[in-house]
């Protein structure tokens, strides 16, 4: 006579497995693509607020125009005490310092500042790795958002978004 014995059988285990396994086969490729879209559309959302922050330094400092994107941050301290030319405190000062060299969500972020005093200025979001984003980013004084794929986005070369 069979002892009733309790628990799963080794096959019911690997029926088990194998289904777990087929759901996460078709759940992660979705989890990345969700991933990257929402690091692009924080790419946008930080371009956005770095053409905000050059507006407000502009208009606050007429002589010195638009900046390098460091300038735009400043310390707690810096900030506290009011800001100054070289620390604007108008923009978080982790993108200001490009995630302290690291980027932030994914992308890398940079400015170039052309004219005397800065007359104008491009802003650009590339993505750290083909896993974090497929596009590029940039904008300019018009505000308007630009983008190419894979990377360098310049407003010249970008499709506007």
């Amino acid at each position: 006579m069979r002892d009733h014995q309790k628990g799963f059988s080794l096959i019911e285990l690997l029926i088990v497995v194998g289904i777990i396994l087929v759901i996460a086969a078709i759940s992660i490729p979705s989890y990345m693509r969700a991933r990257m879209t929402a690091n692009e559309s924080s790419a946008v959302a930080s371009l956005r607020s770095i053409g905000t922050a050059e507006m407000n330094y502009a208009t606050t400092y007429p002589d010195a125009g638009f900046t390098a994107l460091a300038n735009l941050g400043g310390s707690a301290s810096d900030c506290a005490a009011g800001g100054s030319e070289t620390t604007g405190c108008f923009l978080d000062n982790f993108l200001a310092t490009n995630g302290n060299g690291s980027g932030k969500d994914g992308y890398t972020f940079s400015m170039t500042v052309a004219g005397s005093p800065g007359a104008n200025y491009v802003s650009d979001a590339e993505p750290i790795s083909d896993t974090t984003g497929s596009r590029a980013f940039c904008s300019d004084e018009s505000g308007v958002m630009y983008y190419v794929a894979p990377n360098t986005c310049t407003p010249s070369t970008g499709a506007p978004l």
